[in-house]
């Protein structure tokens, strides 16, 4: 295994002030904001919170003119991260259940794709067919390791083998990552839902699995591995809903949490499952204990975090607020 200079840049604050419709809005500098001019109270406002860096959540809030007011169901704008003409992402806004001087405030939560390129991108909102705004942003850059993982056969099986109940229950977990809901249950930090030091493997690796017939093939890692032996005490690391407890073929005995609309934590390999579907977990309430179920080299915990379907570095979430309310009121503000 070899680390590839995976080096975490202290966090930026990028924000990007725009008034009126519609139109580009101006590149901030580095680190800084673009003027917000003498608009009008009223008008329409958004800005971009978070480190845009491949793996990183980040926030795009709005106020003013053409935010839609209804609930769910109702045309909501959404955000979306273009690259080189590609989408790479896309997340609904919901309602903070704040207001600003320029009334309700708004933000989707977003996350910078692992395989994205560093250099120029857009964010574009949106609303039923309308464009309300594009935003020149510069996704920076980040490298990740690389690790070849030898295989058995019972392994490969797992892996590669095809069965329609594997394909079904992925379809399952992929409606769960799509899904924006409108309640904010953990808006402060996450703490570390097991009691370890030690990665056996970090987010965003680049794998190669080795087959026992020779074959290869390639694949991302979607989370971080935390050496855990089997029976060590899982936890919450922040408030939210469990909405998966159940065993899978793939991650073994599994837990979901939806922690903010669009942003769930999942738990694989468990030796067993403590947590229920439906309950409301505060940070520290047990989910069970780490195993080595499912597709697995040995007993740890696989602690992944997916924001709008994206895998996210779980690290991110921990010390800092993703979603800052009171910084976000500051800006819409200005």
């Amino acid at each position: 295994m070899t680390w590839n200079g995976a080096r975490r840049l202290a966090p930026a604050l990028l924000l990007l002030f725009l008034a009126g419709l519609p139109g580009r809005a101006q590149t901030p500098p580095a680190g800084g904001k673009a003027p917000a001019g003498n608009a009008p109270l009223g008008e329409f406002k958004a800005a971009v919170l978070g480190t845009l860096r491949p793996g990183e959540p980040f926030v795009v809030a709005a106020a003013g003119k053409g935010v839609p007011q209804g609930a769910s169901g109702f045309a909501r704008m959404r955000a979306v991260l273009i690259k080189g003409g590609k989408e790479l992402n896309r997340a609904f806004f919901f309602n903070l259940g704040e207001l600003t001087d320029r009334g309700p405030a708004f933000a989707a939560l977003m996350a910078v794709p692992t395989t994205a390129g560093a250099g120029a991108a857009v964010l574009r909102l949106e609303t039923a067919g309308r464009v309300l705004r594009t935003l020149d942003i510069t996704i920076g850059d980040r490298q990740f390791l690389t690790e070849t993982i030898s295989l058995t056969g019972e392994m490969s099986d797992i892996l590669s083998k095809p069965d329609p109940e594997k394909t079904r229950q992925a379809e399952a977990m992929w409606a769960i990552w799509v899904t924006t809901g409108e309640t904010v249950y953990a808006p402060g930090n996450f703490i570390m839902p097991v009691n370890s030091t030690v990665q056996t493997s970090r987010f965003g690796g680049r794998r190669v699995y080795q087959y026992p017939d020779g074959r290869t093939s390639a694949s991302i890692h979607a989370g971080v591995d935390w050496r855990a032996p089997t029976g060590t005490p899982l936890s919450a690391p922040a408030p939210g809903r469990v909405v998966l407890a159940r065993p899978r073929i793939v991650t073994g005995n599994t837990v979901v949490i939806e922690h903010m609309p669009g942003v769930y934590s999942l738990y694989y390999h468990m030796d067993k499952i403590a947590a229920a579907e439906g309950d409301i977990v505060q940070a520290g309430t047990p989910l069970g204990t780490a195993g080595a179920t499912g597709f697995a080299t040995g007993a740890h915990l696989h602690w992944e975090i997916r924001v709008a379907a994206e895998n996210t570095d779980p690290e991110a979430f921990l010390g800092k607020k993703v979603l800052d309310k009171e910084e976000i009121l500051r800006i819409l503000n200005e």
